[in-house]
């Protein structure tokens, strides 16, 4: 599969890139600054051994990719989705985005549009948005010589756009498990605020979610 990642040059993308690139995958990696895709790209071709992965601005790596990925910080959202619209017309876009904000009297605090990626859904409404891959820490993915042990739960309103991420998730070696509608993006996002304060807590990196009775 053909995957653009939009801010693909900060950590999360770039580990999401790492992944996907070792199953097999093409990536496309998009930034505001093309001249750092590139950069980006390159590092990532030389980390993994694979091919292709090439690096364009975010409008441009929208349009060139089959399916769409969002991993900008959530400031970034209503600069950059404008731009992207009509590269992510008709597509699976993922957005793994959570607005977190560190140092603050509370970790997480919805948008108004209820989560991150109803607000990416207003933003890009032709677009078949999905909410996923919040949980994995960007150093989890980075790590590529060991599997990531956790559940990957995504939510969106298009069946099909979901069994794509689905199919993702599992090329990764993750089992995606289906958390129902758009509307269900603001509690997987607040996850990441708990798991990150689980993190601090009792000093770890990479504690997940796994869901049991399945």
């Amino acid at each position: 599969m053909n995957i653009a990642i939009l801010g693909g040059t900060g950590k999360e993308g770039a580990g999401l890139g790492a992944r996907w690139a070792l199953a097999g995958h093409s990536i496309v990696i998009g930034s505001r600054d093309a001249a750092r895709a590139h950069a980006t790209a390159r590092e990532l071709r030389e980390a993994t051994r694979r091919l292709p992965i090439v690096g364009h601005d975010n409008a441009e790596a929208a349009r060139l990719g089959e399916v769409v990925v969002i991993a900008l910080p959530h400031a970034g959202l209503a600069a950059t989705l404008p731009e992207a619209r009509d590269g992510c017309r008709d597509k699976v876009v993922v957005s793994t985005v959570v607005p977190l904000v560190f140092g603050g009297g509370r970790l997480f605090t919805p948008p108004a549009a209820g989560s991150s990626a109803e607000e990416a859904q207003a933003l890009l409404p032709e677009a078949r948005v999905v909410a996923a891959f919040h949980h994995i820490a960007a150093h989890e993915l980075s790590e590529t010589d060991h599997p990531i042990e956790c559940d990957l739960l995504l939510c969106g309103a298009d069946a099909a756009a979901k069994e794509t991420v689905g199919e993702l998730a599992r090329s990764m070696g993750l089992r995606p498990i289906d958390v129902g509608a758009l509307s269900n993006a603001g509690p997987l996002e607040g996850i990441t605020a708990v798991l990150a304060t689980i993190n601090r807590r009792y000093k770890l990196k990479n504690s997940g979610i796994k869901i049991t009775g399945l």
